[in-house]
């Protein structure tokens, strides 16, 4: 089972026992533990992954945090978990304290749903009082689940995380912002939109209170626009390949249901096998459809790496170039997608530029 399969099989068993965890105790035990266990570590090994780890702070000697990560006897990674029932908010503080007084470039504080990531991104040795990454396992996005990888213990790459932990808290944050004005926009945020060329006339409150509904239906109705223009853009670009296998005299079957071959499966993991040295193996999946059998990046339907017709009478790979032209390719056997390992290879390197 892959990284990602076993974190969504977690994310989906913390939702059905979530509440029947009463303690700390068993948060721990039963959601923390595990959850580091995906990642690769050893929790029973108290080298690898200590219990109560005493970090002293000041005066105070004895002050443990709840689990330290180790590499080469020292820590790296700080972890402070609460009960599930409880939110998160000032909770951080105990970890604040523990931070400077350790090695440890990252430190994680947790509730066994939420997981939030700290770093010294403003300051050297001293935590942020902001996470640079937070995921919640009831509430799990594909994108976290590529970052989160790069904790794993067989991939961790301490400068590598550092350099894309300021990038990811500060596309966090303004994530943030732009969800409260796009939800509620502010009143400074409405004089800025009506100074645009908009409403020339003194921008009184009582101009502001007249557009504000104005100017959030707007951006409602943009987004919207958005999203409708990337749906019917995957939606042309599947009719188009409908079109071309007619078009080179195609059957195409017409049928209530998509039924996934062995073959299909089984062409899939070729690809996957040419691929997986060249861009992270993660990323391709497929999409089955009446039509044709695709090969994805990113499970993304605009970014096709090939289609594949696979037919008792007849095989077909079929893809794409840069001036959206498409090639065909006749196959005998499945073996034979290793001869066009290079052109696979160059159209999956293009889109994870």
């Amino acid at each position: 089972m892959t990284f990602e399969e076993q974190i969504k099989s977690f994310a989906e068993r913390a939702k059905s026992i979530k509440t029947s965890i009463a303690t700390e105790e068993a948060t721990k035990t039963s959601l923390v533990m595990p959850f580091f266990q995906i990642l690769g570590y050893d929790v029973f090994n108290p080298n690898e992954f200590t219990p109560e780890y005493v970090a002293d702070v000041g005066i105070k000697k004895g002050e443990k945090v709840d689990y330290a990560i180790l590499q080469n006897k020292k820590p790296v990674i700080l972890i402070e978990a609460k009960s599930i029932k409880e939110a998160l908010t000032n909770h951080d503080s105990q970890l604040f304290r523990y931070f400077g007084t350790t090695t440890a470039k990252f430190a994680i504080l947790t509730n066994g749903a939420v997981y939030r990531f700290y770093t010294d991104l403003d300051e050297p040795n001293k935590m942020d009082n902001t996470p640079f990454l937070e995921i919640d396992v009831l509430d799990l996005k594909e994108p976290q689940i590529q970052e989160l990888k790069k904790f794993c213990k067989d991939c961790f790459d301490l400068n590598k995380i550092i350099d894309t932990a300021s990038e990811l808290k500060y596309l966090g944050l303004i994530r943030n912002v732009l969800k409260d004005i796009f939800s509620n926009p502010s009143d400074a945020y409405v004089r800025f939109i009506l100074g645009c060329g908009v409403f020339e006339s003194p921008k009184t409150q009582s101009v502001v209170d007249k557009f504000k509904p104005l100017v959030k239906k707007s951006i409602s109705a943009y987004i919207n626009e958005l999203v409708n223009e990337k749906i019917q853009t995957a939606l042309k670009t599947d009719e188009d390949q409908e079109k071309t296998l007619k078009e080179q005299g195609v059957e195409l079957e017409d049928t209530a249901h998509t039924v996934t071959t062995e073959s299909e499966i089984e062409a899939y993991y070729i690809v996957k096998s040419i691929l997986r040295n060249h861009i992270d193996s993660s990323l391709i999946t497929y999409k089955d459809t009446q039509s044709y059998f695709g090969i994805l990046f990113d499970n993304k339907v605009t970014k096709w790496i090939c289609r594949l017709y696979l037919r008792d009478r007849a095989m077909f790979m079929y893809m794409q170039d840069e001036n959206k032209e498409f090639s065909k390719y006749p196959i005998t056997k499945l073996d034979d997608l290793y001869k066009h390992s290079d052109i696979l290879v160059k159209k999956a390197m293009s889109f994870s530029k």
